[in-house]
């Protein structure tokens, strides 16, 4: 099989309109707006698509209720446009989910201003998204929390998007299908700069070790917290930093026992709001803001952040007995915010700036700072107009119907399962994160038995998705599909004999040598567990179950 590690063509001396350098999910939108606007368009990422910040993020497609604290109106309702656009156009990867705000009596927020935030919110959002679930939620949370303590407790709905990384496979999908040409593990070196213009970039690929010129009109920076880094590296003096990093970590728990299915925000006892999200059938907590000016690449929780948000949740749901060493990883990502002399990062706005860099010598090159998952296509669409082009939508548009998106689902799972010949379980998963894709995933998973395999023992998803991944989703490594284009790696039963497993039967179906399979097992070892921390064990309850 020949796979896109063999089939990469040089690209030395070429010539695009766009090069787009940095891709996470908005360099992958800007890519995407810029080739249907049909400019020749490259798009260059050091690692892999979605995973930098976006693969490290809470994973709400929301409006923002504490950018409404902050009196940012204006974003607060382009946010929820976004996100009503992102429900309707990619309803298997972001759907509804009724969130509990839960305050405590001594919080700051006062509940007469908080119902008015909540009102404004909802008629900002337009019509509820899904059914009333509120009641039977509202009861479980109220058993966890501290029955000696009064507390308000508030619903609302926003928006999940489970696996950014799927959203951003998807619209790098559609990215090639404009025209557009996508290089991962490829590393800017830097923007070649002449004549007080952006003329291109020098490229290194990181598999071949080969280095490249290549011309472009226009260069985007949007390597979000490696933006000043790579002014630097060109010599792009912009009189200061651009981005100012903030770090977010997270803590990832098993489902615990009567934990609604509903998300939670609350106050950390400092009065930071987090969040506790059901997600991939486990418990997401976070996320923390520390300032962090060091390596993005090289960032990690601290053993301070995870401790602080155990606190956090044992404070909010003390009925529940949280041991340390229940935390099955902790991740952190940095948000690429505006750099600012606000001592709250909680105060810094989440609304994206496009820096021209004409008035530091080099025109035609514009850095992308800010910006959030939620409105990363409006800030796609902004970044086409910076350069003088028209936005320009896909024609067709996968609207949910009126009877809601499970009887859509339903009808295109049997039929997946026709054509894959697989159980109706695995063909719903591949529905769920593959969309549109899912035939052509059912058309190769029919050709083989080894296709049909699936992964691991634990999992549904089969090979046929690793196999498309790779040549059709610009996955190079065993890393790229199983954190990424097919993230079983990510769910609450994956182990190492589970990355044995899903190596040995890839392989059987890809061709590759044992000798490649084990460097390809090692180095997704490696990847996982510089990702996904373990935090440092302790055999003692953070905080005993209340009697």
């Amino acid at each position: 099989m020949n796979l896109p590690t063999s089939a990469r063509r040089p690209l030395e001396g070429e010539r695009f309109q766009v090069i787009v350098i940095g891709g996470g999910i908005n360099g992958v939108a800007i890519a995407r707006q810029c080739a249907r606007a049909g400019r020749r368009t490259l798009l260059i990422e050091q690692h892999d698509f979605a995973s930098g910040t976006t693969s490290r993020s809470t994973r709400i497609v929301h409006g923002g209720l504490r950018y409404l604290e902050n009196g940012e109106l204006g974003l607060v309702r382009e946010s929820l446009r976004e996100r009503q656009r992102l429900l309707q156009e990619r309803p298997h990867l972001v759907h509804p989910i009724e969130f509990l705000l839960a305050l405590g009596p001594n919080s700051r927020r006062g509940a007469l201003s908080v119902r008015a935030g909540l009102w404004l919110y909802q008629r900002m959002g337009g019509k509820r998204l899904q059914s009333e679930t509120v009641q039977s939620e509202w009861n479980k949370l109220q058993r966890l929390l501290d029955a000696g303590r009064r507390w308000s407790i508030f619903s609302y709905e926003d928006a999940q998007c489970e696996f950014p990384e799927r959203l951003v496979a998807e619209w790098l999908g559609e990215a090639l299908e404009a025209g557009a040409v996508a290089r991962n593990h490829t590393q800017v070196l830097a923007i070649d700069v002449r004549h007080g213009r952006a003329q291109g970039v020098l490229l290194r690929d990181k598999l071949s070790g080969r280095e490249e010129r290549v011309e472009g009109t226009w260069v985007v920076n949007a390597t979000g917290p490696w933006v000043d880094r790579l002014c630097q590296r060109s010599r792009i003096d912009t009189k200061g930093a651009m981005v100012g990093g903030v770090r977010g970590s997270h803590i990832v728990l098993p489902k615990f026992a009567g934990a609604p299915d509903a998300a939670v925000y609350s106050e950390c006892p400092d009065g930071h709001m987090f969040f506790v999200v059901p997600w991939n059938d486990q418990i997401l907590v976070g996320a923390t803001e520390v300032p962090d000016h060091g390596d993005p690449a090289k960032t990690e929780p601290s053993q301070d952040e995870v401790e602080y948000l155990l606190r956090s949740l044992a404070r909010l749901f003390p009925k529940t007995r949280i041991l340390r060493d229940a935390v099955r990883f902790a991740f952190c990502g940095i948000r690429p915010l505006p750099a600012s002399a606000q001592q709250n990062p909680s105060k810094i706005t989440r609304r994206h700036i496009f820096h021209h860099h004409a008035e530091d010598g080099a025109a035609n090159a514009i850095s992308v700072i800010g910006g959030k998952l939620t409105t990363a296509a409006q800030l796609a669409r902004g970044c086409v107009i910076e350069m003088g082009l028209r936005p320009k939508e896909a024609s067709t548009v996968a609207v949910v119907p009126e009877d809601g998106l499970d009887p859509l689902l339903d009808q295109l799972v049997v039929q997946i399962a026709n054509t894959a010949g697989t159980g109706e379980r695995s063909a719903r998963g591949i529905v769920e994160w593959h969309g549109r894709r899912s035939s052509a995933i059912a058309r190769l998973a029919r050709e083989d038995t080894k296709m049909r395999a699936p992964l691991c023992s634990h999992t549904e998803h089969i090979v046929a998705e690793a196999v498309d991944a790779f040549t059709d989703e610009c996955a190079i490594t065993l890393a790229d599909v199983l954190l990424r284009r097919v993230p079983v790696a990510l769910g609450p039963c994956w182990s190492q004999a589970c990355g044995r497993e899903a190596v040995a039967r890839i392989r059987a179906a890809v061709g590759w040598s044992e000798k490649q399979a084990a460097a390809e097992l090692e180095n997704f070892e490696v990847e996982r567990a510089a990702f996904l921390r373990k935090p440092v064990q302790a055999a003692t309850p953070l905080l005993a179950a209340a009697d």
